[in-house]
């Protein structure tokens, strides 16, 4: 029997978020200012999101704990900052280890509809 988890916003409704409806959703947190999302699976996964608008740092825990794993765009140079934090923190990030918010956006909304990473995607394991 396939389970496929459910993901809620962790500050937002209670009503899970479907894999359709969660890019507008980010985007609305955005355009509110809002930079940092958490999103929890029924499972007790983890998935965070932060952005400066721009690029975006992504990572999949499994629980409480978890180093967990993030998406990486290998071999780009420099580093970027803006990444505001819900508790007012500015973070800077190498840019090798952020995405491009698009596609930080499909990869979210590819987690958040079957539970992993797009087979595409690049990602390094922090565990």
């Amino acid at each position: 029997m396939l389970v496929i988890e459910s993901w809620v916003i962790n500050d937002d409704s209670p009503v899970p978020v479907a894999s359709a409806g969660v890019v507008e959703a980010l985007r609305t947190r955005i355009d509110s200012g809002q930079l940092e999302t958490w999103l929890t699976s029924s499972s007790g996964r983890f998935l965070a999101f932060v952005t400066n608008a721009e690029r975006a740092m992504l990572v999949l825990l499994e629980g409480e704990g978890d180093p967990g794993e993030h998406a990486v765009d290998p071999g780009t140079a420099g580093s970027s900052d803006g990444f505001i934090l819900s508790n007012g923190q500015g973070d800077e990030y190498p840019d090798e280890d952020t995405v491009p918010i698009r596609e930080a956006f499909r990869l979210v909304e590819h987690i958040v509809g079957t539970g992993s990473w797009p087979a595409d995607a690049r990602w390094v394991v922090d565990r």
